[in-house]
């Protein structure tokens, strides 16, 4: 199982040092992707602007947008961005793509929320032709870069209920799941249910990806994972972001081989580790359980 780790866009203290010094670690260590998330009204630095400069610092990781929300941008520029970052990263990036469950980022964004999936569904077909080298409309010129990677970047959907997987089981390479107490059996029902949606429609078993919260190193980890888990979720409401700020448990180096040991027996094929902290010793601490394994 490869084990890769996010940017740590969403914890305190992000600053204009943070992207470079992890995004270089992160490539130096025995890591397979560097990746970042998508939220509008929030702390976090924009995402294809984070990726591009993790892009360019690195030379081997993938580059993974986890995840981008289709449905608030227009197909047309973000088909730009991805064949951008393909060719910045040599070939390297790889798209997640979902329709988000925050009403605010639609609202600062301007869009929409009404028929966010079937929109989540047209835009993924005019990324793939807009990729193609089709013009966006009659007289137009393409849209280019054309990508570094052959018919464009790998798609994954972040779409985890049942509708959701059928649905993406038509156009995804894989599915970028999120057990945010990184449990085994949450992630083993995604596998399993991406696993049937991909067989029903008829297509090869899609890559299956997951990920989690954790926190290594520092005075107390355990508080700041807690702190960071609850200050992310508070969008959805006090009581909810109270219980799922409880069962964040990967604090330690016991626990993160736990949990690595977990998603690969719950079958994925990449754990993506989501840190609650800048501190890069948390990176450096995860880099030698890693390569321990």
């Amino acid at each position: 199982m490869d084990v890769g780790v996010a940017l740590p866009t969403m914890a305190p203290g992000y600053g204009p040092r943070t992207t470079v010094d992890w995004a270089r670690g992160i490539d130096a260590g025995p890591f397979s992707s560097v990746s970042a998330g998508e939220r509008i009204t929030f702390t976090n630095p924009e995402l294809i602007a984070t990726l591009a400069a993790a892009a360019a610092v690195t030379e081997r990781v993938r580059v993974i947008a986890n995840v981008l929300v289709l449905p608030l941008h227009p197909a047309p520029v973000v088909a730009k961005q991805a064949a951008t970052l393909d060719q910045l990263s040599g070939g390297r990036f790889t798209l997640g793509l979902g329709v988000g469950g925050r009403g605010h980022d639609y609202r600062a964004a301007g869009s929409p929320q009404d028929h966010r999936h079937a929109r989540l569904d047209e835009g993924v077909a005019e990324l793939r032709r807009l990729w193609a080298g089709e013009p966006p409309f009659d007289g137009a010129d393409p849209v280019e870069p054309a990508p570094t990677q052959e018919g464009g970047p790998p798609l994954w959907s972040g779409s985890l209920g049942p509708k959701g997987m059928a649905r993406a089981a038509r156009w995804a390479d894989g599915v970028t799941g999120f057990s945010i107490g990184g449990r085994a059996r949450e992630m083993a029902t995604t596998n399993r249910m991406a696993d049937e949606a991909w067989a029903e429609a008829g297509r090869p078993a899609p890559r299956k990806v997951n990920g989690c919260f954790y926190v290594m190193g520092g005075d107390d980890p355990e508080a700041t994972l807690r702190a960071f888990a609850h200050r992310y979720l508070a969008i959805f409401g006090e009581e909810m972001a109270a219980a799922l700020a409880a069962d964040v448990w990967v604090t330690s180096p016991d626990a993160l081989r736990q949990v690595l040991d977990d998603a690969e027996g719950a079958g994925c094929d990449e754990l993506i580790l989501v840190p609650g902290t800048v501190d890069l010793a948390c990176l450096e601490a995860t880099a030698e359980v890693v390569a321990a394994r």
